[in-house]
């Protein structure tokens, strides 16, 4: 099934209405669809050069709408949200979760947790939806959904704009290593940055 919807995303890349696909892909995979958006932004930005500023803010900003909708669903369809979770074998992890934001630094591990799942290859949907089942601050929440989506998808978008078919092969190969990576080093960035503003208050 996976595969099929894969290859389906892939088609809809070339669609003539592409954009609008896009939005729909972005919006429904930050809530429960598996399919991440990099499968149709990359060939349409390779299609469509002039227009990758376009496709990055379509997929940033309906990636980032459909995050709200899967803090929605944790937050007030509890039953839903518990599938969603289960789906991706998470739901026993949610008490522990809930617990560590108990703590003083808990807020701020889920801050890096949630900008993690946004820019890597975690299941973004699965945080969106934690968020709302464990209550997270909802207005923290979007600024780094936006953050995280956006930075994401800019790159993504950027570099299929310069390099074309040989950034897709990359993708195809390390493009979920390099992504982890990059992101844990803008973590460990943002994490000495605060510290250090910190020191010097």
């Amino acid at each position: 099934m996976f595969n099929s919807l894969y290859k389906k995303c892939l088609n809809l890349a070339t669609h003539k209405s592409s954009k609008y696909y896009l939005a729909i892909i972005s919006f429904v995979e930050s809530s429960f669809f598996p399919i991440p958006p990099d499968v149709m932004v990359i060939p349409m930005v390779i299609s469509k050069k002039n227009d990758f500023i376009k496709i990055f803010l379509i997929a940033t900003i309906f990636s980032v709408l459909g995050g709200i909708l899967g803090y929605i669903i944790g937050a007030l369809f509890f039953d839903i949200g518990m599938q969603i979770m289960s789906l991706y074998n998470y739901e026993d992890k949610l008490v522990n979760l809930k617990n560590s934001l108990l703590i003083s630094d808990g807020f701020y591990a889920w801050l890096g947790i949630l900008f993690l799942a946004g820019f890597t290859p975690l299941p973004y949907k699965v945080f969106t939806i934690a968020s709302g089942l464990i209550g997270f601050n909802i207005l923290i929440f979007i600024l780094i959904s936006i953050i995280s989506r956006g930075l994401r998808f800019f790159i993504v978008s950027y570099f299929s704009y310069k390099f074309g078919d040989f950034f897709t092969l990359f993708m195809d190969k390390h493009g979920s290593k390099w992504f982890t990576i990059l992101g844990v080093l803008i973590l460990i960035i943002g994490v000495l940055i605060y510290f250090i503003v910190k020191m010097n208050v």
